[in-house]
């Protein structure tokens, strides 16, 4: 199976399965003397981890990390830095119907087309519980980055049809992490977590949108002609499970702009470079601006619905399907920290790229 691997000098292979022993993550690149704070490692998976509300799944999982390799006395060594997080409360009976029935929506029949096996115990390898190595790995990053003084912070703008009207400059990000839904508006949040308690009555799902805002980012991170970093934090994020659109700056809203309106007029502010406004979201030939960079991911309703659907099995013949299990009725206010690890990742190879742009930095 390919594709396990992401970055190219910061580079992390992700490894483990939903219901398998354990999940971790291997990080090549790391660059020896980063002081690792494992309290914050744990700290952000915290923040993912499953059964940390009402309005998340019930699987307990206390996702602590242990780091096998690559830190002596608390610094990185240059070493590959291989961190596990062991799963401690599978119940992998719960997926016993659909051993041989694809879920709708689910990766069931295009693993089992592609590999002829799968794990059906909570879809394996495609479970979004792999997700929790990439933000240990994103936490890592963050703590690079953190160096430069760069700052990303991601909240839930969106679930359903209520969204938050403000632009992410009128609020206070600090707000985020104060209610379950990472929502910075308050009045907006209370109507988010009703309508997924509502949602989650029914059986039933709720998609929506994350928000991400990265800070302090100097200018000349990105790499023409393929790489560019709007590219590659694209790649990023549609690499999320049920992630389903990214925009940055003006996005699809810009095509209702003229140019003579969407245009960012370049003047100088206290000796600095800057941009009157920031349609651009930061990024400019897909290379940073120095201003700040934002972005929107949409998320789908969660596949899996406690509610009977049509299906078929392996041999083609119509099935109904009842899943069972601890699932989210709504995956938004988990992706936050996985928006942010995932940001953190392509900042981070894009930072030491940028080192070997030009003489002087070598």
């Amino acid at each position: 199976m390919a594709g396990n691997s992401f970055g190219d000098l910061f580079r992390i292979t992700t490894f483990g399965e939903s219901h398998g022993p354990a999940i971790g993550v291997v990080i090549d690149g790391c660059p020896a003397g980063l002081q690792i704070n494992t309290h914050f490692i744990q700290q952000e998976l915290a923040r993912r981890r499953p059964g940390q509300s009402k309005i998340t799944t019930t699987r307990q999982e206390s996702d602590a990390v242990e780091i096998l390799s690559g830190l002596y006395e608390g610094y990185s060594t240059g070493a590959p830095i291989a961190m596990l997080i062991r799963n401690v409360d599978q119940r992998p009976a719960d997926y016993q119907p659909m051993k041989t029935a694809f879920r709708p929506s689910h990766a069931d029949f295009t693993y089992h087309e592609k590999y002829g096996i799968r794990d059906h115990r909570g879809g394996g390898r495609s479970s979004a519980r792999e997700t929790a190595a990439r933000v240990a790995a994103g936490a890592v990053a963050k703590l690079l980055l953190k160096e430069k003084k760069m700052h990303i912070q991601a909240y839930v703008s969106a679930v359903g049809s209520i969204s938050v009207k403000k632009n992410y400059s009128e609020l206070n990000l600090d707000e985020t992490e104060n209610n379950i839904i990472r929502c910075p508006d308050q009045t907006v949040a209370n109507r988010m977590i009703r309508l997924i308690e509502k949602i989650r009555k029914q059986g039933d799902t709720i998609g929506g949108i994350i928000t991400c805002v990265i800070r302090n980012c100097p200018a000349g991170l990105g790499e023409p002609v393929f790489s560019k970093l709007h590219a590659d934090l694209a790649r990023a994020m549609l690499s999320i499970n049920a992630a389903k659109g990214f925009d940055y700056g003006s996005g699809f809203e810009g095509i209702q702009m003229k140019g003579s309106e969407q245009n960012d007029v370049f003047e100088t502010r206290k000796g600095k470079v800057i941009t009157r406004t920031n349609f651009s979201g930061g990024i400019q030939g897909g290379i940073s601006n120095g201003m700040d960079i934002y972005f929107r991911v949409a998320f789908k309703p969660i596949s899996t619905l406690m509610q009977k659907q049509q299906t078929i099995n392996e041999e083609g013949q119509p099935v109904e399907l009842t899943a069972k299990g601890r699932h989210d009725p709504c995956v938004l206010p988990r992706a936050v920290p996985i928006v942010e690890a995932m940001a953190a990742l392509v900042l981070a190879d894009h930072l030491l790229k940028s080192k070997l742009s030009r003489l002087n930095n070598i």
